[in-house]
């Protein structure tokens, strides 16, 4: 499988009609709430969806060529995926966070962040099951869970640890350290765990 390429948003739009465009978005909000009496701050939601192919991804999808923009033709993907809870917001370019390219497919993946109201994080979840892709494209939403237990592998650890598509994993914990959500600190050991993770898998596949 080809490693795919950082590319400049403006590079990206200029590539041939061969290419295709997949755009996908972590919706994020601030959560009061907590775990266990309070010994647990939840600080933040986060989004993500359990895909067809059982692995984990953000929601998005193939923008369609007569969109006029990346973001409209992704708003139009998160209608489907997600449902009319989506209706109370929209992705903006101001939303937009970074670009790679995979030449053997000739698909260019654009990822987007956007920070909602915890009562539009929950009007998504709730109308989700409602989707038109509900069942099919997707098999349900998930938050993910942002802290650590006192074992060091509960929480994020463990989550971690399921199958992502691509470069999601990645992107997630690049938006939390960015966002300031996990310390930088905090995000470099986890992504040090998961490399060694994968290293794990790959040694019982062999």
């Amino acid at each position: 499988m080809a490693t795919p390429t950082k590319i400049g948003l403006e590079e990206a739009l200029a590539l041939g009609p061969s290419w295709r465009h997949l755009c996908h978005v972590m919706l994020y909000a601030p959560n009061p709430g907590v775990l266990f009496g309070g010994r647990i701050l939840l600080n933040y939601a986060v989004l993500m969806s359990m895909r067809f192919d059982g692995r984990l991804g953000f929601p998005g999808g193939f923008v369609d060529d007569r969109s006029p923009s990346l973001e409209e033709g992704l708003n139009k993907e998160l209608l489907k995926k997600l449902g009319e809870g989506v209706s109370t917001f929209s992705i903006l370019s101001t939303d937009y966070r970074s670009s790679l390219t995979e030449s053997k497919s000739k698909v260019v993946a654009h990822f987007y962040v956007k920070c909602l109201t915890l009562e539009q994080l929950q009007a998504v979840e709730a109308g989700a099951p409602q989707a038109k892709d509900h069942g099919l494209e997707v098999l349900g939403l998930v938050r993910v869970p942002l802290y650590t237990l006192r074992d060091g592998v509960g929480g994020l650890p463990a989550f971690l640890e399921n199958s992502f598509i691509g470069v999601t994993r990645e992107q997630l914990l690049e938006a939390l350290q960015d966002l300031g959500i996990l310390a930088p600190e905090t995000a470099s050991d986890l992504k040090e765990r998961t490399v060694q993770h994968k290293q794990t898998l790959r040694l019982i596949g062999t």
